[in-house]
């Protein structure tokens, strides 16, 4: 059964807690060729207002974390998942050497909150807020910001502010039309959206590749830190295995589908790839993501996952 936050999010606009995120701002003169120099994306062209996504690799080329990048005038803001707040931190500093940059984690003095549903603009809107463009775009309103970020894969924003102004932020978005869901919400529309995630179907063992998100990656950009395998896999022209959306319908007699992380998929007798998220929707479907090997990695797809069939579709842009 749906909850009202699970229908804000899939019909209307729900307003999500994202506090827990960690995020660093970052200034100095040097601030943007350190940025540039150590995320696989081309921070040095960023204007204010603009605003990118980008991984933070080991000189294996492995993904350590993955980060927005948001652009204002003077400083860039990173917002990054909880449980890699102090790595991407602990991870620059140990590179900054003789470079005019200075780190600040203000994840415990800032609020992150998300409004994301197929109704979020419109309702972003009433509450005055301008649309700030494309995806990762943002701009001022009032004395927060608004980044067009999405945890779910539904249209969504991600506004940032000072934490004694955030209960002004909320209010405003639930006067506006919000209504308040639940991570337990978020994570059902996640994965019907086949929207990845770092820790779970993103680790510290997952190429860029792999993961198809290939929006993080700028092939132009110059050297940075873990560049020489990005560049050998793109030369070779493929990996092994990416990263995949599927869904398994409901069986008539034995009710929703017991999907869980760590079941391998099967494709013409052989094993074709592992879960690595995945639950139950409120259609009765499992939905998830999983990693599937070449060449059975294409959307249409069907697998076998616990003998159900899963059709395998293209996962959501992080």
């Amino acid at each position: 059964m749906s909850t009202p936050g699970y229908q804000a999010l899939t019909g209307g606009a729900g307003l999500l807690e994202l506090s827990a995120r960690g995020r660093i701002r970052v200034t100095g003169e040097d601030r943007a060729r350190l940025l540039h120099a150590m995320t696989t994306n081309h921070v040095q062209q960023l204007q204010p207002g603009d605003g990118l996504y980008a991984f933070f690799l080991n000189a294996q080329g492995r993904i350590q974390a993955d980060v927005y990048v948001l652009c204002l005038e003077d400083h860039f803001l990173l917002d990054t998942e909880p449980e890699t707040r102090t790595l991407v931190y602990e991870h620059l500093d140990r590179f900054i050497i003789a470079d005019d940059v200075t780190l600040e984690d203000i994840t415990d003095e800032t609020f992150c909150l998300g409004l994301e549903g197929p109704d979020a603009f419109t309702v972003a809107e009433r509450a005055g807020i301008s649309a700030p463009g494309p995806a990762y775009a943002h701009s001022a309103w009032g004395q927060f910001i608004v980044a067009v970020i999405s945890s779910t894969g539904a249209p969504g924003l991600r506004i940032y502010g000072p934490i004694a102004a955030k209960t002004d932020a909320d209010t405003a978005l639930k006067t506006a039309g919000a209504v308040s869901a639940t991570a337990e919400d978020a994570e059902q529309v996640r994965l019907r959206h086949f929207k990845p995630r770092f820790g779970q179907d993103i680790t510290e063992n997952t190429l860029p590749q792999e993961t198809q998100q290939m929006h993080a990656l700028h092939f132009q950009k110059g050297c940075y830190l873990g560049q020489e395998i990005v560049e050998r896999i793109r030369s070779r022209g493929h990996v092994n295995k990416q990263l995949m959306g599927f869904h398994v319908e409901t069986h008539a007699t034995e009710g929703p589908a017991p999907v869980k992380p760590g079941m391998k998929l099967f494709a013409g007798g052989k094993e074709a790839g592992e879960v690595t998220s995945a639950g139950i929707d409120a259609d009765g479907r499992a939905y998830g993501l999983a990693y599937v090997r070449v060449p059975y990695n294409k959307p249409g797809t069907t697998v076998g996952i616990e003998g159900r069939p899963a059709e395998l579709a293209e996962p959501a842009k992080a």
